[in-house]
Order: C-alpha cells, then structure tokens, then sequence
C-alpha cells in the first residue's frame, strides 16, 4: 500500500491478457478478459446465428447503461455468440483506460456494442478491426479510451481507440498484431507507443505499415499535433500511448502492475520493472518520470498452456511486495477484501490499495481457447466464470452450443434479487464467507477448484473423439447438453461447498475434521469440541496498544 499527495486514481476495472499459437502448448491462441465492475452481474450471454431481410435494423444500445443510442442496418445474416467468442473462434476483450477527458462526450457507438456487432459480423481479427473501425468512422464513438484484444485461431491483435471530442465524429486509433511467440496483456492502461510510419501506405481512412503487422487512423498523429499532446514534427518519435494515455499514478501502480504480474510468470527478467510497474520512480520524480517500462510483449521462457492462464487470471501479488493478502490491511486473516473504494485518506494524506487481477467485483471472466480446425466439429472452448476469478471455477463452453445453462443464464437473478438456481450467487457467496477467514478457507476452495478443472481438462479430448463422429446438428447437441451439464453440476457443488464452509468456520471457531474433511465425533455422537484458532503474532502486535494487559 503506498501514500501519494495530489494523486487521482479512476475505479480502473477488467484485465485482458493474450497469448500467441506459437508460444502456447497445443498452437493455439488465447485471451482471457475479466469484467470488473461493482454493477455487473454474471451471466453467459447467447446469441444465436440469424438471416435477415433487407430494410431490418438493428437497436444499439449503450453496453454499461441500456441507453438506446441509434439504429444501424442489419447485415443479411448474423453468427452465433456464446460470451465473447462467436462459432468461428473470433474473440473479443477489453480494457477502458479513459484517457483524455476533453476527446471523451462524442456521439455514436458504444465499446460494448462495436464488440458484439463485430462477433455477430466477422469470422477472423482483421475483419473485426475493419468492421469496428468503419462503426467508428461511420456513425461515431461515445465512449472513453478503449484497449481490444481481438482474436482469431491464427492471429491475435491488440487495438488502443479514443474518440475524437464532441466536435469531431469518429475516433482515432491503432491496432498491431501481437507475434506469435510471444505474450501481451493490457489492464486499462494504453500501451501501444511507436508506431512504424515510415513506409506504410495509406487506403481511406486506414493506414497499414509495410509489413502488414500494423494498422492505425490517419489522423492519428494529426489530432494529438492539433490538441497538443504531441509537437514533435518527426512522425517517427510519436507514440499513442504518451499522446492519448499519459501516465498518472494510476495507469502504473493499479494498470500496468497487473500486466507486470502476469508476465513475471512466464519471465525471468521482471524485477527490474518493479520501481516501473509500483509506480515508485515517478513518485520519486514527481511524475517527471515512469521509469524503464516492460515492453508491450514478451517472448515466454516457456509454452503456456490454457490453465496456465486460468491461473494467472485468479493472481493477488502472491510472492512480490504488492501482495494483497499480506500485510494489516489483509486483515489477521489475509484477506483481499478492502473497504471503501481502492483509497482512503489519513491526515490529508492520500493512499492506494494494490488493485490485483483477481478482484472481488468481478461480474464474469473467460479464458478464450481458439483451436483453428485442428477440432472443427468441437470448436474452440469459452473457458467461463463468475465472480472473483481467484474463487471461480472456470466451466467449458462450446462456441458451437445453442443455448447456455439455465444456471448461467441471463435473467436468472440479479444483483438485488436472489436466485436459488444461480451460479454467480453459489459463487458470490462462497467467495465472500472465505474473505472472512481467507488464509484457512481459500485453500479448501483452491482444492475443490483444482479438482473440477483437472476432470474438465482431461475431458477435452475425450469429447473431440465423440464429437468428430458426429454429424454438425448432432455435434453441436452434444456440446450444448455437455455444458449445460458442467455448469449445473459446478453449481451445484458450490452451494454444497458454501454449505460445508459454513458450518465448520461458524463463529470464528473451526470444527475438527479428518483428512477427507469430514467432520469428527466424540464417542457419544456430539461433534468434537472445536479449534479456536488465533490470530497471527504480527497481527497481534498491531494490537497490542488498545488490549488491556497484566
């Protein structure tokens, strides 16, 4: 937890991080996308594929709010979406990062709505940049500074977009593809920088670099020259990210340190990011300097498997000096829990909480697994969950289901209204009763975590060979009932988990249990008396002052 005088730090939410074929284990590509927001409730969305009739339009409404905005036109037919992945791979996640206020306020497109029209319109990344940019150009963006990662079962970009200002239609914007050995990741913060202008040609209003690799918005350099976040006249020394996301405390300490975490996982190399990534140098310069910044990707010291990534999505710090379970704020019982908001004043003094990966308002979070056709008939895998990703279980699901479980779906509750059959209150409230005794119960959840992923992990090839049997109606049937099956059952052991958290931390107490954890019995049938576990001595200390002593 650090203390900076004169510092503002926005309610930054959701964290993407992106893998390339060639640095995965099976060659295929990855992003994962957490959705962080005090006001999302976590349901798996479903749009099944559609025709329609020249003339028909479709209703845009704002992603955050429901606030109608425009019509558009249809196209004549629309692909099917389940979450964030449609039936041809492609995949969408994002990060806002704001960005200049004064180019916020514009009319037209929301972020959410350019992704979802976007999965229902295209089959691979590139068709999904042009579709969304023409969005833009055409109808206009009214949303804050966006991050995209947009994939396809070959190639995996990354895409940094703001508005223009409410006197200009449109936004401007840069996208670049992520290399195939390598790993990226964004969590509200702009991280693209230089762009390669020097011999890229320009159609409309896009201009591509020579190799392909990269795409951006003709004005992009012409609008930060003309609202002067960039005077340099050598096109060649602009960079996106210093024009349009200028670091604050914020953009390091609570963004960057995120994608910092995720990459020392696969890196040997990270520590000397540290001053960079806590936002420490430029605290120790007065904001003059951020410091050595890690590079946009990284090659991995090693293959990354699906898992892999699961895993990084429930990080909390563990083992570096950011940890969120460790010190008095985690509480006597390491908590990640904080009250309040991510600051809090003391004596006029601002401070900042570390804002992990894994967060406790996490609506729903996915790991997008893009096979290619290697499984045409099985598909890709929306790896699916609710909740704090450090707590969920993530549940396959088919990008060629037609239809998502009950469980999951939408308006099986809500955030005031309680539902019985809802995975995201099973999860919500497992999650929140082990924030209360975290050190002691999050390792039981971790256990029964660990143990539905490992039998939905040893499964997946198993369902390839049924599939690849299988005529594409009958395919998809059996992949749907299999989902729907996963998700219920997941469900249904959560509550049983809840259940049995609850009766054996009740009180703060803990009942004796055996090695299987079933709970123990004196020789005349009561429940053995139980543990009164303590606090740790360093929590104690803290203590010391306020306790009456001999």
């Amino acid at each position: 937890m650090l203390a900076l005088c004169g510092a503002w730090i926005s309610a930054a939410a959701c964290t993407n991080f992106i893998v390339g074929k060639a640095a995965s284990t099976n060659g295929q590509t990855l992003i994962s996308y957490a959705a962080d927001s005090y006001t999302l409730y976590g349901f798996l969305k479903f749009q099944p594929a559609a025709d329609h009739q020249p003339g028909e339009m479709r209703q845009i409404n704002e992603w955050d709010t429901g606030k109608p905005l425009m019509q558009i036109p249809e196209v004549a037919h629309t692909y099917s979406v389940v979450g964030n992945m449609n039936e041809h791979q492609l995949t969408i996640g994002e990060t806002t990062w704001g960005g200049r206020e004064e180019l916020w306020g514009g009319t037209g497109i929301d972020y959410g709505s350019l992704i979802y029209v976007a999965l229902q319109r295209c089959k691979t990344a590139r068709e999904a940049i042009e579709c969304i940019t023409d969005l833009v150009e055409t109808y206009g963006y009214c949303s804050e500074g966006e991050s995209f990662s947009i994939g396809d079962p070959n190639e995996v970009w990354i895409m940094d977009l703001i508005g223009k200002g409410k006197d200009q239609k449109g936004a401007v914007w840069v996208a670049v593809r992520v290399p195939d050995d390598c790993i990226a990741g964004h969590a509200n913060q702009a991280r693209i920088r230089e762009i390669p202008v020097k011999g890229a040609k320009k159609k409309g209003f896009r201009v591509t670099s020579k190799d392909g690799q990269w795409m951006w918005h003709k004005d992009v350099v012409a609008l930060a020259r003309e609202k002067g976040y960039f005077a340099d006249k050598d096109d060649q020394k602009f960079s996106f990210q210093e024009a349009y996301n200028p670091f604050d405390f914020s953009g390091l300490y609570v963004c960057e340190a995120r994608v910092w975490s995720f990459f020392r996982h696969f890196s040997d190399d990270m520590d000397k990011y540290l001053p960079y990534a806590s936002g420490k140098t430029f605290m120790e310069t007065g904001g003059k300097d951020a410091g050595e910044a890690f590079p946009l990707w990284i090659k991995p010291n090693r293959k990354v498997s699906t898992q892999d990534i699961k895993d990084c999505m429930r990080d909390q710090y563990e083992g570096t000096p950011l940890d969120i379970t460790n010190k008095t704020a985690a509480g006597p019982w390491n908590s990640k829990l904080r009250y309040g908001g991510l600051g809090f004043k003391v004596d006029s003094v601002q401070y900042w909480y570390e804002r992990p990966t894994a967060t406790q308002q996490t609506g729903w979070s996915f790991v997008a697994e893009m096979r290619g056709q290697e499984n045409a008939k099985a598909g890709g895998i929306f790896w699916f969950g609710v909740d704090d990703a450090a707590c969920t279980v993530y549940v396959p699901m088919y990008c060629r289901i037609t239809r998502v479980p009950r469980c999951m779906e939408e308006g099986n509750g809500n955030l005031v209204t309680y539902s019985p059959t809802s995975a995201w209150w099973a999860f919500n409230m497992t999650a929140n009763w082990a924030y209360t005794k975290y050190s002691k119960m999050y390792p039981e959840l971790r256990r029964e975590q660990q143990k539905w992923e490992i039998r939905f992990n040893e499964r997946v090839s198993l369902l390839d060979e049924q599939v690849a049997t299988l005529d594409d109606a009958a395919a998809r049937e059996l992949l749907t009932n299999y989902s729907d099956m996963q998700a219920e059952q997941v469900t249904a052991a959560w509550k049983e988990l809840f259940t049995y958290l609850m009766i054996k931390y009740l009180d703060g107490q803990e009942k004796k249990t055996d090695e299987n954890g079933a709970f123990l019995y004196n020789e005349y049938g009561e429940a053995q008396y139980p543990n009164r576990p303590a606090c740790k001595e360093e929590y104690l200390r803290t203590i010391v002052s306020e306790t009456a002593h001999e």
